[in-house]
């Protein structure tokens, strides 16, 4: 059966990148930080800023202090001066690759006193960072979180998700954390375990001979899995990463920085956890067109489509590419959508800036081609008409009812095309090329 997960896979292997749906709830580095914390596990002592000034204040505060973490230990250290990291807050992985659109620099820096603090802030907040996961053009930078930088002995990869085709829960872990672990991939472990059970002994005999843990350190990560698998299960996590665990110079283990997921399906149960949610108003519109049932998976060329059904629409990007076209997006209406609906399709993307054309490709079956006309008719009406090329091809039920809506409109910069691989053609001839 095709999804739209199956979609996104089949895309991101194939295509220009995707990025993550909406109706995917994910937390920044700071949430995600105090939710470790929440559970015992060990994180750095960190801040949230979002001002130069405040970035100035905090790393003037770490820099007499030592990083705090559950064991006792870390907290009886001997306050040491030391560089801070700070890094940029955004649903992005790939930060520290990534380039500012003001210095150039990453989202990820090392400063050692509080005015270096205080004037990268200043380049990191109110600009752009464009990473391999992010838009063309980046995601604006708005916070910054600061910690005291732990030195670091080894980096670990330590992962926990949900095996589709076992319908188990599985561990993966890897001596080969940190920014390069998609390259490390033959190095991963997978180790299957149950919520119920936990980490057995087996598995922990497993990890100590092929990460090579001594006794002392197997029992930190023990206490650091068990903690693991409590937070995964309490919290309805789909996905829960730590990258990188850290043996810091000192003998402990630190995690550094962390992804989540979590079961949209758990939401009514979750909703302190949902609430967490921060959203872009580009992805706000997107999860309200969710809400209405429709799917959005966005893309990064420049013509918009709006689409029914899943197999239709990978028909239709798979024409306009082939006819030498980039799209900027799947927008698949389903089979019981509304005016309103459709509207608010097209206000998502009349304000994508990157789009330069629009192909409609609706086969009425459920649906209603003259509904359809009519949402296109009223669209058009609300924005003024079509500022870029529109191809519209309609089949199915009403269809002869929907085009002569259409035709009697006298929309200009619209175009009835009947035949789909024609359709295609024209949306790619008449679309400025995709630099």
């Amino acid at each position: 059966m095709i999804t739209w997960r199956s979609i996104a896979r089949t895309f991101q292997r194939h295509h220009a990148p995707l990025r993550a749906q909406v109706r995917q709830l994910s937390l920044l580095e700071h949430h995600s930080h105090n939710l470790l914390k929440e559970f015992k596990l060990p994180v750095p002592r960190g801040f949230l800023v979002t001002t130069p000034e405040q970035a100035k204040q905090v790393v003037s505060v770490l820099s007499k202090s030592t990083p705090s973490t559950p064991d006792s230990r870390t907290e009886n250290q001997h306050p040491t001066d030391g560089p801070s990291m700070i890094k940029a807050q955004v649903l992005a992985g790939g930060r520290g690759k990534g380039k500012f659109n003001s210095d150039g620099q990453s989202g990820v820096r090392l400063v050692d006193s509080p005015n270096e603090a205080f004037r990268h802030a200043t380049n990191m907040l109110g600009y752009y960072l464009t990473t391999a996961q992010t838009p063309q053009d980046g995601l604006r930078v708005d916070s910054l979180y600061i910690y005291k930088a732990v030195s670091i002995a080894q980096e670990f990869y330590f992962a926990m998700t949900f095996d589709r085709q076992r319908t188990s829960p599985v561990l993966l872990i890897s001596s080969a954390g940190g920014t390069n672990i998609e390259a490390n991939v033959d190095n991963l472990h997978k180790l299957y375990f149950g919520l119920s059970t936990g980490i057995t002994d087996e598995i922990d005999a497993y990890i100590q001979a092929e990460l090579g843990f001594s006794d002392t350190e197997m029992k930190d990560i023990h206490r650091i899995l068990v903690q693991m698998v409590k937070l995964f299960k309490e919290k309805d996590a789909t996905l829960l990463e730590l990258n990188p665990l850290v043996r810091s110079g000192e003998g402990e283990f630190v995690c550094l920085d962390a992804k989540f997921g979590f079961d949209d399906m758990a939401r009514y149960r979750q909703k302190e956890l949902f609430g967490l949610e921060e959203r872009s108003p580009e992805q706000e519109e997107e999860h309200q067109l969710a809400e209405l049932g429709l799917n959005y998976v966005r893309l990064e060329g420049n013509i918009g489509n709006i689409v029914n059904g899943a197999g239709l629409a990978m028909a239709t990007n798979d024409l306009i590419s082939l006819h030498g076209g980039k799209c900027a997006n799947f927008l698949d209406v389903g089979g019981s959508t509304t005016k309103e609906a459709l509207s608010r399709a097209f206000r998502i993307l009349k304000n994508d800036e990157r789009i330069r054309g629009i192909l409609i490709n609706i086969y009425g079956g459920i649906v209603r081609c003259d509904m359809i006309a009519e949402a296109i008719v009223a669209a058009a009406a609300e924005m003024g008409g079509f500022k870029c090329p529109v191809v519209v091809r309609l089949q199915g039920t009403n269809s002869e009812k929907g085009l002569k809506l259409i035709e009697q409109s006298e929309l200009e910069n619209l175009v009835v095309e009947p035949e789909f691989e024609k359709a295609a053609q024209r949306i790619v001839e008449e679309t400025p090329k995709f630099e």
